[in-house]
Parts: structure tokens; C-alpha cells; sequence
């Protein structure tokens, strides 16, 4: 259920997925290595996942998203009512985001970067509703919609890519990768915790996630790592720190 509490704690970062399981399998990795990092870290859940064909209720699917938290370390959890299979980008939508963006002060927001064909339609609304409600977040003189919760702007909006998708997000300037080597067990360990998305009949699914993991950080020089796209350009005024930093 979403949080209908007022201004609460704020979050260094938050992951926006569609479903239950899209954040671990897209950013997992990343997730759980800022939350050991000391970082305030959220995920939130466009919809419940429900109905979904290997699960017998949503009480099922929440109970795995919440083992799947606890397991990155993320700090705060939080699943909108917005329907499954009928996700679509309406005002609706994008107001009950950006209502969770105001309450929790985020310092970047990750979503879907790209469509994903043959793959849930849901993910490309879900990529347009983030938008939209990082830009609805810091809007003044619209107090009306957004129940006393302060404005907020998001200095950086970053987009992932699902493991199971093509290798990078085309038409943007800024890819980066984030080395997760020490989290690589711990992002699939949360991914499995969705058995009933991923029972053994679909073992090949974490192949592919750690496949995907080992060739973007052996691009960079690293064991494993998840690549994300800036939407701005990157930008540094000392360039040696920027790229020796790591």
C-alpha cells in the first residue's frame, strides 16, 4: 500500500519500478551496495504484480517484494495502487509519484529508459509516469493535488535497463557503470526471492542476469557492474577526480 503519512524521512535515492521485481533485476546490484554505503534508499512499485500467473494472491507477491528489500537493504518499500496489465500514463498516475517524491525528497530517481518489446507494455507507461512526476514534484502554485506536500526537485534522474533487454539504451550521451561485484550474489539472491515469478523452470533467468552483470563491468574494468544513462550530460569541473574516483 502507498504511505499516506506527510513528510517522512528523507531518501537519498529512489528506484521506480512497474512491478514487484523490476528494480532488483534492473538495479540491484546498485541498490544494495549504496544502501551498504550508508545511503538512504526506496524503491517504489507502480502496481502490486497482480494478477500474475504464478502467483496465488498479491498478498504472495508483496511478501516476496518485502523479502526482496530486506535482502538489498533498502530502506523504505512502498507499492501504489495503480492497476497491473492496465498501467497507463494518465494525471492520475503521475500525481500519486510525484505526491511520493514530495513526501520522500529523493535525491535521484531511477526508472525505465526504453520500451520493452515483448516484454510488459507497462514498463514504457511506467517510464512515461516517472517522468512526469519528476517534473510534477517540484511544480509550485498546485498545491491542490498534491495534499500540503511541499514541492521538491529531483537534482538527478537517471534510466536503467532490464537484464533481460538489449545490451544499451541508444540516443543518449551519458552511460555509466557501477561496479557491483560485491553485490552480484546479493541482487539475485533478491530476485529469487519472486519464486513465483521465477520457479525452477525459469533457472535460466539468473544466468542471464549474471551474464548481463559480467559484461557490462568487464567493459569497465570491473567483476560486475550495472550500466545507467544520465539523462543530462555528466559534468565535472575537476576532470582527474572524475575520472579516478572510484
Amino acid at each position: 500500500m502507498s504511505d499516506t503519512s506527510g513528510q517522512a524521512s528523507p531518501l537519498d535515492v529512489i528506484a521506480v519500478g512497474a512491478h514487484p521485481d523490476d528494480a532488483e533485476i534492473a538495479c540491484g546490484g546498485t541498490l544494495a551496495m549504496l544502501a551498504r554505503q550508508g545511503y538512504r534508499v526506496g524503491i517504489i512499485d507502480l502496481t502490486d504484480g497482480e494478477p500474475t500467473p504464478g502467483s496465488p494472491s498479491p498478498d504472495v507477491r508483496l511478501e516476496e517484494a518485502r523479502r526482496a528489500a530486506e535482502i538489498l537493504g533498502v530502506h523504505k518499500r512502498i507499492t501504489l495502487e495503480l492497476p497491473n496489465r492496465r498501467l497507463f500514463d494518465s494525471f492520475e498516475s503521475r500525481v500519486a509519484l510525484a505526491k511520493e517524491f514530495r513526501r520522500y525528497r529523493p535525491r535521484i530517481v531511477i526508472g525505465f529508459g526504453d520500451k520493452t518489446p515483448m516484454a510488459s507494455p507497462d514498463h514504457w507507461q511506467a517510464m512515461q509516469i516517472t517522468d512526469a512526476a519528476v517534473f510534477y514534484s517540484r511544480l509550485t502554485k498546485w498545491d491542490e493535488h498534491f495534499e500540503g506536500l511541499p514541492p521538491h526537485s529531483i537534482p538527478v534522474q537517471l534510466y536503467f535497463r532490464l537484464a533481460f533487454e538489449p545490451m544499451a539504451l541508444n540516443g543518449f550521451f551519458s552511460h555509466f557503470t557501477v561496479d557491483v561485484g560485491e553485490t552480484l550474489e546479493t541482487k539475485i539472491a533478491a530476485v529469487r526471492c519472486y519464486a513465483s515469478q521465477f520457479p525452477p523452470a525459469k533457472e535460466y533467468v539468473f544466468n542471464r542476469i549474471r551474464s548481463a552483470a559480467v559484461y557490462f563491468g568487464s567493459a569497465s574494468g570491473y567483476s560486475a557492474g550495472e550500466t545507467f544513462v544520465s539523462v543530462h550530460p555528466l559534468r565535472t569541473a575537476d576532470m582527474m577526480k572524475f575520472l579516478f574516483t572510484s
